[in-house]
C-alpha cells in the first residue's frame, strides 16, 4: 500500500496597492495571503506545508482567483466581507482567535484585551496576541484591526505603515471619504 500525500498547495502571486502579495490555496480553500515583501514568508511557507503535511508549487485554482479577485474588490472599496473559502490549520485556541477576528466590524478596532474579553478568557490577553501574530489570512482574517489598549498600532506582519493605510482605507470607505494615500 502506498501512503498518498494530499494534492500541493498552489502559491499565486499578484499585485495589490501596497504591493505585491501571493495566496496559497489547498482544495479546501485558502490557507496563507501575505504581502510578498514579508520577512516572514519563508517560515510561513515551511509550517504551512509541514501542518498540511504537503509542498507548496505555483498555481492557481478557484480559491487562489476568488482571493485575488475578493481582495481587489476590497482595495477598491466595494467589498467589506469576504466570502471565499478559509483553510486555517491551528490549534483550537487559534481557531477561536481568528474566528473572533472575523466578528470584528470593517472600519472598526479592538484591543487584545477586548478580543481575551470576546472569548471569556481576560487571562490571556497574551495568547491573544500570539495567535493574531500567528495568523496567516492577511486582510481576510482581519488582525490588522486588532491595537493596543491606548489605541496604538502594534505589530503586524505585513509592517506598520500598511495596517495604518488598510485601518485608513476601511474607515475612508465606509465613511465615503477620499482614498488613503500610498506611502
Amino acid at each position: 500500500m502506498h501512503s498518498t500525500q494530499p494534492a500541493p498547495i498552489l502559491l499565486h502571486r499578484f499585485h495589490s496597492p501596497l504591493g505585491p502579495m501571493f495566496v496559497c490555496a489547498s482544495e479546501q480553500g485558502v490557507c496563507l495571503l501575505e504581502f510578498a515583501v514579508s520577512q516572514r514568508n519563508e517560515r510561513e511557507f515551511e509550517d504551512l506545508q509541514r501542518l498540511l503535511q504537503t509542498r507548496i508549487i505555483a498555481g492557481e485554482n478557484a480559491h487562489t482567483r476568488q482571493a485575488e479577485a475578493e481582495i481587489g474588490e476590497y482595495f477598491a472599496g466595494t467589498r467589506q466581507q469576504f466570502e471565499v473559502a478559509l483553510h486555517l490549520p491551528g490549534t483550537a485556541f487559534q481557531q477561536q482567535v481568528w474566528a473572533a477576528l472575523q466578528t470584528i466590524p470593517y472600519g472598526d478596532t479592538a484591543s487584545y484585551q477586548q478580543q481575551a474579553e470576546r472569548l471569556g478568557n481576560l487571562a490571556a490577553i497574551r495568547a491573544v496576541a500570539g495567535a493574531n501574530g500567528a495568523n496567516r489570512v492577511s486582510i481576510i482574517v482581519p488582525c490588522h484591526r486588532v491595537i493596543g489598549k491606548d489605541g496604538s498600532l502594534t505589530g503586524y506582519g505585513g509592517g506598520l505603515q500598511r495596517k495604518a493605510w488598510l485601518l485608513q482605507h476601511e474607515q475612508r470607505s465606509r465613511f465615503g471619504d477620499t482614498q488613503p494615500q500610498l506611502f
